[in-house]
């Protein structure tokens, strides 16, 4: 009887126990009764949608912000609120994709990769290169070109006007080439050593400089194309001169007309074809361009273009800058006061010289007699 009685004694204290501690953790009382399954005819509620999930936590978890980036991130589509107006106004994020043989999980990611290890070290390296090679080239060579006494017949190789539509597109170009790389290689090389504050304001600046002066080398730039057009087309001369190098190793040049295959090289390659791509792709990031969406897609591509043309144009226009100063005598002297002794003209080029002599092209090209003023007695530098 004892024995019966401690028997059910203890179970009941069991069942007690049991109980009691189901009504202590409800989390543990839903799953024992979910272990025994749903009852007969319950029918399961539909999955909440991730937008009902946020706008729940939004309520119960005011300022917890992690539902939201968490769809940021996994779909790039989630709206928010900018202060950027556009198409893409509420964008975040660019949509999440995979590229195929990288591991670039957006476009913008993809696009900040070939920025920063294609272009800037690849871009940079060239630049070095040409200059560094034009620096042996000088060490080497010196100036291209013979002393010519300035004295007697003087011949006009650019008119006014074309002077000043060429410095005013160099003064541009140069402003835009120095602001450009200090944009594109100041992170690297002047933020180390001149901090923060100082790089921003020098940045800022050079970034709206750059802006501005962009349209203007556009108009000069379309000046430059139409003005210089005519006397760079192609003629059977320029190939002899192409086979021969110019004669950069035979140390005589080449007989050409007003411009060499050189010259016109860096007309259609580097004014042409690179300035156009700059000059359009700068228009793109100017928002300059009419019933243009202006994506992040389309403003990555621009800039893609903007850079490597920009990075190769530099390198046409180093080449360019060093042969019309230092690289050869009289070059420089020809576009700052518009005339060339005929020494000058024969030795550089031959064939203009030759239709000059022969009345087929005017000696003075503006329609303007030579100064009276005769050239002075000294050498070209």
């Amino acid at each position: 009887m004892k024995k019966a009685f401690s028997r059910w004694l203890a179970v009941g204290l069991l069942t007690f126990a049991s109980t009691w501690a189901q009504a202590q953790s409800p989390a543990a009382a839903i799953a024992a009764d979910a272990s025994k399954g749903p009852p007969a005819g319950f029918v399961a509620p539909a999955e909440p949608k991730p937008d009902e999930n946020n706008a729940a936590r939004s309520k119960s978890q005011p300022g917890n912000n992690a539902p939201f980036w968490r769809g940021v991130r996994h779909s790039g589509e989630v709206a928010g609120i900018t202060n950027v107006q556009g198409t893409e106004t509420g964008t975040l994020i660019q949509k999440f994709e995979k590229y195929p043989g990288s591991d670039y999980t957006t476009a913008g990611e993809a696009w900040r990769q070939v920025r920063n290890r294609v272009i800037i070290p690849y871009g940079g390296s060239l630049m070095l290169i040409v200059l560094v090679a034009m620096g042996i080239f000088y060490a080497a060579r010196g100036a291209v070109g013979h002393e010519h006494p300035e004295g007697g017949r003087r011949i006009e190789r650019f008119t006014p006007f074309e002077r000043a539509a060429h410095w005013l597109n160099a003064i541009a170009f140069v402003l835009l080439g120095l602001s450009g790389i200090v944009m594109a290689f100041g992170k690297f090389l002047l933020l180390p050593w001149m901090g923060h504050t100082l790089f921003g304001l020098i940045t800022y600046g050079l970034k709206t400089l750059h802006n501005f002066v962009g349209p203007l080398f556009a108009v000069s730039l379309l000046v430059i194309i139409i003005t210089f057009l005519k006397d760079n087309l192609p003629r059977a001369a320029d190939w002899v001169w192409i086979k021969k190098a110019g004669g950069l190793f035979s140390g005589k040049e080449v007989p050409s007309h007003r411009f060499n295959a050189g010259e016109k090289g860096v007309f259609w390659a580097g004014a042409l074809v690179l300035g156009v791509t700059v000059v359009a792709s700068g228009l793109v990031l100017d928002h300059l361009i009419p019933d243009m969406l202006y994506t992040r897609g389309q403003m990555q591509v621009a800039h893609m273009f903007h850079a490597i043309a920009a990075v190769l144009m530099l390198c046409i226009i180093f080449g360019h800058i060093y042969l019309g100063t230092i690289g050869m005598r009289g070059a420089y002297r020809a576009m700052r006061t518009g005339y060339v002794s005929e020494g000058w003209a024969k030795e550089h080029h031959e064939l203009w010289y030759d239709d000059i002599k022969a009345g087929k092209i005017p000696a003075q090209r503006s329609g303007k007699p030579a100064p009276a003023k005769p050239m002075p007695q000294t050498r070209e530098a």
